[in-house]
C-alpha cells in the first residue's frame, strides 16, 4: 500500500510523489492525515527565505493525524491518556532529543536536534516526514497528544505550530488581567493569540491592514482593532494606541506577521517597563533599522520565543476543548484544498487570500 508526499524539489517547485506506507518501528505511530495547514514558516520555505530549511523535502508540519499503525510499547500519550488506532492525534512538529544542552537545561524548544526529520528527502525512510501528504510518520521520541471528541479536525489542526507558539509566547510575557496586549498581525498566531489573551482577562488591541481580518479579530475578543489604511503612519498608530490606553501604552507587545518595520513600530506601542514578544520574524535578511534607545529609555524586555516547550499542545488542546465553540476558529479557513492543489494553496496563502490555507489529502482532484 501507499501513500503521497508533497515534495518540494525546488523554490516554489512541488510535485506529488508516492511512496510505501512503512510500519513503525518500537515506540512509533504511523498516521493518516486528516488536515493540515500552511502556515507562515511553510511559505517561508516555499519561498526560499527560511533560515534554515532550504526544500529538497517533505513540505508541512501542522496537522491533525489519525492513528494508522501503532508501534510496540505505545497505547498512552504523553498525557498519560489511552490511545488505539483510529484516534486523532496531534504532535509538536519538532523533536526533543532530551540529550543536548537545550533539553537538559529544561528549553525543550531550543532542542538542537529539532529540526532531524523535518528536513530528510522523501527518498529516506520511512519517506512520510512532513504533513502535506496522505500519511505522516511519528517518531518514537516525539510528543503527542489525543484529541478531545468536541475539537473538529479543522480547529485542532492549528494546535502543533500557530496557537502553541503563541500560547507560549503569551506566558513567557506574564500577560496578566487587565493589561492591554498590542497585537500586530490577525492571520492564524495573532487569532489566536486574541482569544487566549482575552480569555486571560487581558484587553487586546490588533492591527492589520486587512478589513475582513479586523473584523474576524473582533469576533476572537479583541477590544479595539486599528486598520493600517486609515492610520497610515507610525505617528498616528502609536497617537491612537496612546489613546486607547490612557495614555500610557500597551503592557504587552506580540509581532506575527513577520516584517522588520513592525518590530521598530511596535517597541514605540510600549509603556516604560513593557514587553514585546517576536515570534514572526525568522528570517535573518528581514531587517530593520531602530533605536536601541526605544529599549534602554523605557527599560523593556524582549521576549525571542521559539517554537514551545512541547506541553503546550497538551495546554492548547484543554484550552480548545473548553472554548471552541465560542470562538469562531471554522472561519480560519475559508478554502480547503486537496493535496494536489497544493501549489495554489501555497500561492494563495502568500497574497493573504486566506487566514490559514487547509489542505484536505481526501479532496480529489483540482477545482
Amino acid at each position: 500500500m501507499k501513500g503521497k508526499v508533497a515534495f518540494m524539489k525546488a523554490v516554489r517547485d512541488i510535485e506529488i510523489r508516492e511512496y510505501p506506507l512503512p510500519d513503525p518501528d518500537p515506540g512509533a505511530i504511523l498516521t493518516e492525515v486528516c488536515r493540515s495547514n500552511i502556515c507562515g514558516s511553510d511559505i517561508h520555505i516555499w519561498s526560499g527565505n527560511h533560515p534554515i530549511i532550504k526544500g529538497d523535502m517533505v513540505l508541512g508540519h501542522e496537522t491533525i493525524a489519525r492513528i494508522a499503525k501503532l508501534g510496540a510499547g505505545v497505547d498512552k500519550d504523553y498525557a498519560g491518556q489511552p490511545v488505539k488506532e483510529g484516534d486523532r492525534i496531534v504532535a509538536p512538529y519538532y523533536l526533543t532529543c532530551q540529550k543536548c544542552p537545550a533539553c537538559l537545561r529544561g528549553q525543550f524548544n531550543l532542542c538542537y536536534n529539532a529540526y532531524t526529520h523535518l528536513v530528510k528527502h522523501p527518498d529516506v525512510a520511512p519517506h512520510f516526514h512532513g504533513t502535506l501528504a496522505t500519511h505522516f510518520y511519528i517518531h518514537s521520541n516525539q510528543y503527542f497528544y489525543k484529541v478531545p471528541d468536541n475539537v473538529s479536525d479543522s480547529v485542532a489542526s492549528s494546535t502543533n505550530c500557530a496557537m502553541s507558539q503563541v500560547y507560549f509566547g503569551i506566558d513567557e510575557s506574564k500577560l496578566s488581567e487587565g493589561e492591554y496586549l498590542l497585537i500586530q498581525g490577525a492571520g492564524g498566531l495573532g487569532l489566536n493569540a486574541t482569544a487566549i489573551a482575552k480569555e486571560k482577562g487581558a484587553i487586546v488591541i490588533v492591527i492589520d491592514a486587512v478589513e475582513d481580518r479586523l473584523d474576524l479579530a473582533k469576533e476572537f475578543g479583541a477590544s479595539y482593532t486599528i486598520n493600517l489604511n486609515e492610520h497610515q503612519s507610525v505617528d498616528e498608530r502609536v497617537n491612537r494606541v496612546l489613546e486607547i490606553t490612557g495614555g500610557v501604552g500597551a503592557d504587552v507587545g506580540m509581532e506575527v506577521v513577520g516584517k522588520g518595520e513592525a518590530f521598530n513600530e511596535g517597541l514605540q506601542h510600549l509603556r516604560p517597563g513593557g514587553r514585546y514578544i517576536e515570534l514572526g520574524i525568522v528570517t535573518p535578511s528581514e531587517m530593520t533599522t531602530f533605536s536601541p534607545a526605544h529599549i534602554v529609555r523605557k527599560g523593556l524586555t524582549i521576549i525571542g520565543a521559539v517554537r514551545y516547550q512541547p506541553w503546550y499542545l497538551y495546554k492548547s488542546l484543554k484550552f480548545l476543548e473548553k472554548y471552541a465553540d465560542k470562538y469562531p476558529y471554522e472561519k480560519f479557513s475559508e478554502r480547503i484544498y486537496g493535496l494536489e492543489e497544493v501549489s495554489i494553496a501555497f500561492e494563495h496563502a502568500e497574497q493573504r487570500v486566506v487566514a490559514r490555507a487547509a489542505i484536505d489529502p481526501g479532496k480529489a482532484g483540482l477545482s
